[in-house]
């Protein structure tokens, strides 16, 4: 694929007057925000000063060295400016031709170099409801894992489980108390979220009960055979809910390795604190004094000895590096816990441990509902994400089946758009906002959304149905000529999917999916302007199957984009 930015550098570059290199001139070239002003630009001002010039009269010194260059249609120097028009002949039959050779591979790169990266994202607590709120770190994480894996690293996707912890104490005091076995086998995790709110509640009257829960706990981290089959018990059916979700939105992890997974590595981690006398007693508590970098402390024992998340999350950071030697390790965590990860990423550095500035929190903004309602486990105000999902899935179906479909597995379609609704709401909005989850807009099939892009994508293979066997053995090898697709609306398509390789970079690059899903929704509302503006199905063979490789060009594209953000492409709708 022609990097055409980079060959127009190295066009300008041979102006021996401007005395730059290729790669200081890639840096100022730039993209105009309205094609009339050509597809590329370079600004003049900055030379002014070197040149002794002002910098309309070096544009034009520049644009007269430079027009003769074959991939430019036009060069134009406009005020402190030189406006590049390329060919679009020639880009287009590139552009095209890259696309259809590549397919599922375009957009592909091996910038990562297979070094190995970890994405630690979703992990919901044990015992506690999987809701609409971890829909957020589940699917953004999924979709950076994706990015990465685009780009060429190796990456091992975590799920971080929270199976550990003083509320596994409340837990087992509330089962205790007022819990069944039936109960559990009925309806697992509405049973646990039942005890725990109880549980909140009696303890409001009865602060023993608080006491009870840290004993417990202790007695779990001292391996209590009775607390420890009561967790496992609770991990256990958890996992089997979890699953359930997992498996509606797609998503497979290569470790579940939880917060428990660490307890036998957290004496080695105390014992090194120790000795590098970074510990504190503090109203018998062991912690870390953070005063001087301006954070309150890392708490790293309580005063009954038990651990706290610090205390684990140190001691994964350390397992990870040594088991994997990571190049990065990415945790897709609400920004509620910024100061907790500055926190143990500077006892890790106190630790001597440098690589810590590989751990990289990727933080996001909350989902709230409609009415201001927030989510509560403590207080029962949740919404189970499993419901969300097959609510999207009933509604979409209900949505298509009053458009009477005809030759389409509706349950199956609904299926598709309905979770992929959902997840693209999700990654359409920038991670760091609150958002609140609106119906009407989640299911739009004509606004900026999942079932929009999805159905931009039946469209373009509805198309394609009408295409011969002759037409697409020609599409698949180059024998078109792209004079045919140079028009306004043909052309704006190809530059956007000539973006689509650069897009995906800057999203992993900068952790934000939002940036491939907004171009994502660019893409096809330029493809249904071609679609609108253009006769596609012409009689003319050669200027249709023209065409046609560009309809087939935008549907291998958006599949593929669809795909990094873990939302299915449905052929039909």
């Amino acid at each position: 694929m022609i990097d055409y930015k980079k060959k127009i550098a190295e066009i300008i570059a041979e102006d021996e007057a401007l005395n730059m290199t290729p790669e200081e001139i890639l840096e100022w070239i730039e993209i105009p925000g309205d094609t009339k002003m050509g597809d590329y630009a370079f600004p003049c001002f900055r030379l002014a000063k070197t040149l002794r010039k002002a910098p309309p009269l070096i544009a034009q010194d520049v644009a007269a060295r430079i027009e003769g260059a074959g991939i430019f249609e036009k060069v134009q120097p406009v005020n402190a400016y030189v406006n590049m028009f390329l060919d679009k002949k020639e880009y287009a039959q590139t552009l095209t031709e890259d696309v259809l050779t590549q397919g599922k591979d375009y957009g592909r790169s091996e910038v990562g170099q297979h070094r190995p990266v970890i994405v630690e994202y979703s992990s919901p607590n044990i015992a506690k409801p999987f809701h609409i709120g971890h829909i957020r770190s589940t699917v953004i994480g999924n979709a950076i894992y994706k990015l990465y894996d685009e780009i060429g690293y190796d990456v091992i996707r975590i799920n971080h489980l929270g199976d550990y912890g003083t509320q596994f104490g409340k837990m087992i005091v509330a089962y205790r108390k007022w819990g069944s076995e039936e109960e559990l086998e009925k309806d697992p995790i509405k049973a646990l979220l039942g005890y725990y709110t109880r549980f909140h509640r009696e303890a409001e009257n009865d602060p023993s009960l608080d006491d009870e829960a840290r004993e417990a706990f202790v007695k779990l981290e001292n391996g209590e055979e009775e607390e420890v089959r009561l967790w496992k018990r609770f991990r256990e059916l958890s996992l089997q809910e979890f699953n359930r979700v997992y498996d509606m939105l797609g998503i497979t992890f290569d470790s579940y390795a939880g917060e428990s997974f660490y307890s036998d590595k957290m004496p080695a981690v105390i014992e090194e604190l120790k000795e590098k006398k970074l510990l504190v007693e503090s109203r018998g508590a062991q912690i870390v004094d953070l005063e001087p970098y301006g954070m309150t402390p890392a708490i790293i024992t309580k005063s009954d000895g038990s651990s706290l998340y610090a205390t684990r999350d140190i001691a994964a950071a350390i397992y990870r590096k040594e088991h994997y030697n990571f190049d990065k390790c990415i945790y897709v965590v609400a920004s509620q816990q910024n100061l907790h990860f500055k926190q143990w990423k500077k006892v890790l550095e106190l630790m001597g441990k440098e690589w810590q500035k590989d751990c990289i929190h990727i933080p996001f903004g909350l989902v709230s509902l409609e009415g201001g309602a927030t989510l509560s486990t403590r207080k029962g105000n949740v919404v189970f994400l499993e419901d969300v999902l097959n609510e999207a899935v009933q509604k979409t179906a209900e949505i298509m089946k009053e458009k009477n479909p005809q030759g389409i597995d509706v349950d199956e379609v609904a299926k598709e758009v309905g979770i992929g609704a959902v997840i693209f709401q999700e990654l359409s909005n920038n991670r760091i906002k609150d958002y609140v989850f609106n119906w009407d807009k989640v299911l739009n099939f004509d606004g900026e959304t999942g079932p929009y892009v999805q159905y931009t994508h039946a469209r373009a293979c509805s198309v394609l149905r009408n295409a011969t066997e002759e037409e697409m053995a020609r599409i698949r090898k180059g024998d078109f000529d792209a004079k045919y697709i140079t028009s306004d609306s043909a052309y704006n398509l190809i530059k956007l999917i000539y973006r689509v390789p650069e897009i995906i970079l800057d999203a992993a690059d900068k952790y934000e999916p939002s940036i491939l899903t907004r171009h994502l929704v660019d893409v096809a509302q330029s493809f249904n302007k071609f679609y609108h503006d253009e006769h596609i199905l012409v009689d003319n063979e050669d200027e249709k199957v023209a065409k046609l490789a560009l309809v087939e060009s935008a549907r291998i594209v958006i599949a593929n984009c669809l795909n990094l953000l873990g939302i299915k492409a449905p052929e039909r709708m």
